[in-house]
Formats: C-alpha cells, sequence, structure tokens
C-alpha cells in the first residue's frame, strides 16, 4: 500500500524535539511546518490549512488545549496531542476537546509516524468513498467527510466521525464496543472502552438535540452502542 502523505503542522515550543520529529514525518513524505506557539499555530493552521497538526499541550501564549478547543469549533483538521501528562483522565480531557488521538512524552518517534499515518488513512479513506447515509434528519457524507443535521453542518473529529459512519451504515444493528475499537481506532492497542465511551458523549453533544435522550447513537446497556432505525 502506498503511503498517504499530506501537509503536517508540528507545534512545540522545544526546537530540538520540533526537528526530530519533523525529519520523521518528512522521511514518510509530508510536507511539514514547525512553529514555537499556540498563536503561531492557530495562524499558520488558518492560513495553510494542513491536512494533520502535531499539537504539543505545553506552548507558550496559547496552550496546545485551547488551540484544539479553537480549531477543532472551526474545522475537521486531524489533531494529535502530545502532551508530558500522561494519566488516562488528561487523555479523556484531550478526546474531550475534540483530539483525534493523543501521545503522551517521551514519544517515540515511530509510534508518532505511525500514529500519523493511521490517522490520515482513516480520513482519506473516507474521502476515497463517496456515498451519503441517510438516518432520519442525519446525514453523512462518507466523501465529504461532512456531518449535517436539518440541513445543519456539524464539525467532527475523524474518529468520532469513523465512529458515526460506522453506526449510520447499519441502522438498528448493535456494534459492540470491542468492535467499535477494531473498526475504528486500528492498530491503536492502548485504546480503552472508556475511550470510546469519551467520543461517543461528545458525539451526541453535537448531533443529538438533547444528549441525555439520544434519538440517533442509542446505548444498549451491556452491549455497545447502534443507530437508530428511523
Amino acid at each position: 500500500m502506498l503511503p498517504v502523505t499530506a501537509r503536517v503542522l508540528v507545534a512545540d515550543d522545544d526546537p530540538k524535539h520540533a526537528q526530530l520529529i519533523r525529519l520523521y514525518l518528512e522521511r514518510e513524505g509530508h510536507q511539514v511546518m514547525t512553529v514555537g506557539d499556540g498563536r503561531a499555530a492557530l495562524d499558520v493552521a488558518r492560513s495553510r490549512r494542513p491536512d494533520l497538526i502535531v499539537l504539543d499541550v505545553m506552548m507558550p501564549l496559547v496552550d496546545g488545549l485551547d488551540v484544539c478547543r479553537i480549531l477543532r469549533a472551526e474545522s475537521n483538521v486531524a489533531i494529535l496531542l502530545v502532551t508530558a501528562r500522561s494519566s488516562e483522565n488528561d487523555m479523556l480531557l484531550g478526546l474531550d476537546i475534540g483530539a483525534d488521538d493523543y501521545l503522551a512524552k517521551p514519544v517515540s518517534p515511530r509510534e508518532l509516524t505511525a500514529r500519523v499515518r493511521a490517522l490520515l488513512r482513516r480520513v482519506r479513506a473516507g474521502e476515497e468513498q463517496s456515498s451519503i447515509v441517510r438516518v432520519g434528519d442525519l446525514e453523512v457524507d462518507t466523501g465529504r467527510f461532512e456531518v449535517r443535521v436539518s440541513g445543519e453542518p456539524v464539525a467532527l473529529t475523524a474518529k468520532e466521525f469513523g465512529i458515526l459512519e460506522l453506526l449510520a451504515r447499519e441502522p438498528g444493528r448493535v456494534f459492540t464496543r470491542g468492535q467499535i475499537i477494531d473498526k475504528t481506532f486500528g492498530f491503536e492497542h492502548d485504546v480503552s472502552e472508556r475511550t470510546v465511551d469519551a467520543h461517543v458523549v461528545n458525539l451526541r453533544r453535537k448531533i443529538e438535540a438533547n444528549p441525555a435522550e439520544p434519538k440517533y447513537v442509542q446505548t444498549v446497556y451491556g452491549r455497545g452502542y447502534r443507530m437508530a432505525e428511523q
């Protein structure tokens, strides 16, 4: 399989670490831009429109979490957070604000490039399969990586979109959390069922009129999740 190459923005205030990541990503064929603070990350992300951002959490001017929140409200760009914080709660916080993936320092450059590769392939796979899935007022355009509810666009992360697409293609079918991990997260070996739940919570906030009483993504207690049949 040919590698997926893309425009990647690396935002890290440690020049040596940023340069190391850049070298590894350029070996993969990516076009890499680097910045050293959160304000510059926002400016470059808006002007250059990268396909993916490797985003350090601890940065001057604007920290990485705030950069992630701001960009997620504006676009579906894939975001990989990198941070010295390594607890599960920190990971879930990163996912909660819209990151697609999360790596704790010290980062293995080989693992980082593998995560980047997997994220890009998931995004590009959706772009290559042009079809629209409709469930009630919910419309999932897998070719354009777009979601609309009652005609209004909704911005999702790559993983939120992957989960939604999986469920929407087979309304009524129950997918266990393990099946969702296998089909949506691929090779990632450290994904927990709580991670799936966190993504579903975020997804419901965006597509449901009342997330506490979901109309689309329903919980089947003791089993997993399904898309409602409508």
